[in-house]
């Protein structure tokens, strides 16, 4: 019978959705679609002073906007402590685990003699081998796990290869605390074989706790799951991400403007490669994944390609679908103004975004160019806008809208023939008298071209906008 393949992803509620926690849940939900298995969510929630509900609630929204389905109910870890608890006891009855008296100053006695031979810090075992009857009484202790003393651990990594680690420097970690709770190193060994995890797809930051997990795995009698680690993101100065190098949660993309394909095609190059295809679908993604397909090195984030990308995803995006995020987005960002304008004239909006969205690279930007559409009066002028209408121009404009209000026909030809002839007529080049109509009528940088911007508004809103202007 053949293993259903299942994978997990398994972040910790301490804040946002990181963008490489949630290149991982891509990765993750990619492999499990790919081979035809399932991705279960496990939230990490053992750490309770650190662990809040609002972090719950924003990874569960991020993997939402994404598109990320994870399949049944999220597991919350801090249910499983019982468990874990119960394998510990198991380990340490089985003669695998050992209760450590160590004392707090013995522990920074090894430590700062650590440091001073300039190697890392090692428990030196010194509780491996000695009898109960040494136990000091009344004295709090921590189990640990026998960690073989000799040899290598290797970790047989999909993406890496075979990463050895020398066993005497992977001492014999700690798996239940003094206070009796369950480390994390443990806690995720026992979740992972309870849940039928068979492979774990996560950054190469664990490489090192995979090594100390197999010991659990070995000691247990469990089969060790597929592993692979991936490199993580680095900023585009080579570091590693931080807060100097902008947006770190999805949540702040979301808010930027990027659409949700754009954020998982984009992520899905950050680390794994499909020949030169730059732009996939989702469906692509999943039929292409492999390990095979997943670098060694770490990868740079390129907001400029970001951008651009997200620009084909806006262009290619039917209207509906964008105007939906426009409201969406002004809902979220509180922006009362957009939202009662997108609102009351969405017909028009709906006419407009042909035209808006081949200029437009965010959501944001997509909103900001249709402010002309229901912006409130008298109009606020951009500078570049308000410079079109100012000397000249506004004995054009003065002149060209008694012609405009004339016009029985207000359609594309209609419109494009009385111009031409007010241009001709008045000896003046054609943009000369499109750009300030352009400019008065929006009162914006950037727009639709004069046709598209005065079918949009309608004669009478236009004729109004005009007069406003030359009033001025």
């Amino acid at each position: 019978m053949t293993q259903t393949v299942i994978t997990r992803f398994a972040p910790s509620p301490t804040g946002f959705l990181h963008i490489g926690n949630a290149r991982t849940a891509l990765f993750n939900w990619a492999l499990a679609k790919s081979l035809g298995g399932k991705m279960l969510l496990r939230v990490e929630d053992t750490d309770k002073e650190r662990s809040t509900d609002e972090a719950i609630a924003a990874i569960l929204s991020g993997l939402d906007w994404m598109g990320l389905d994870y399949d049944g109910d999220p597991i919350y870890q801090s249910k499983n402590i019982d468990r874990h608890t119960e394998i510990a006891n198991q380990l340490l009855a089985e003669g695998k685990a050992y209760k450590c008296y160590a004392t707090p100053e013995e522990l920074t006695e090894m430590r700062e003699k650590a440091k001073a031979d300039g190697r890392p810090m090692v428990y030196d075992r010194r509780w491996r081998d000695r009898p109960e009857t040494d136990a000091p009484s009344d004295t709090p202790f921590v189990v640990r796990i026998k960690a073989p003393e000799t040899g290598e651990i290797v970790v047989n990594d999909m993406v890496q290869g075979d990463v050895k680690f020398k066993a005497e420097n992977l001492d014999d970690f700690v798996i239940l605390r003094s206070d009796g709770s369950p480390t994390y190193l443990l806690a995720v060994v026992v979740d992972d074989h309870d849940m039928g995890v068979t492979h774990i797809l996560r950054g190469d930051d664990h490489l090192v706790n995979s090594a100390r997990q197999i010991t659990i795995y070995n000691a247990m009698g469990w089969d060790i799951p597929i592993m692979a680690h991936t490199p993580l993101i680095h900023g585009q100065d080579g570091a590693k991400l931080s807060k100097r190098h902008g947006a770190l949660g999805v949540d702040a993309y979301r808010t930027m403007g990027y659409l949700p394909e754009t954020i998982r095609n984009y992520f899905a190059r950050l680390g794994w490669a499909h020949g030169d295809e730059e732009i996939f679908s989702s469906e692509q993604f999943i039929e292409w994944f492999s390990f095979g397909g997943l670098n060694k090195g770490a990868s740079r984030i390129d907001f400029a390609k970001l951008e651009n990308l997200n620009s084909h995803y806006i262009k290619t995006a039917e209207d509906v679908h964008l105007y939906e995020l426009m409201t969406s987005l002004a809902t979220e960002l509180d922006d009362q103004v957009a939202l009662k304008g997108l609102t009351e004239h969405k017909p028009t909006v709906l006419a407009a975004l042909p035209a808006l969205k081949t200029r437009a690279k965010t959501v944001v930007e997509l909103i900001k160019s249709a402010e002309f559409i229901y912006q409130e009066r008298p109009m606020q002028f951009e500078e570049k806008a308000k410079a079109a209408v100012e000397g000249d121009a506004i004995g054009i404009l003065t002149k060209v809208t008694a012609e405009l209000e004339a016009l029985a026909d207000w359609s594309h030809d209609g419109i494009d023939g009385a111009l031409r002839t007010f241009a001709e007529q008045n000896e003046l080049k054609f943009g000369k008298v499109a750009q300030p109509i352009r400019a008065a009528v929006t009162a914006r940088n950037a727009s639709p071209g004069c046709f598209d911007v005065l079918l949009l508004l309608g004669k009478e809103e236009s004729i109004s906008r005009l007069k406003e202007t030359t009033a001025v």
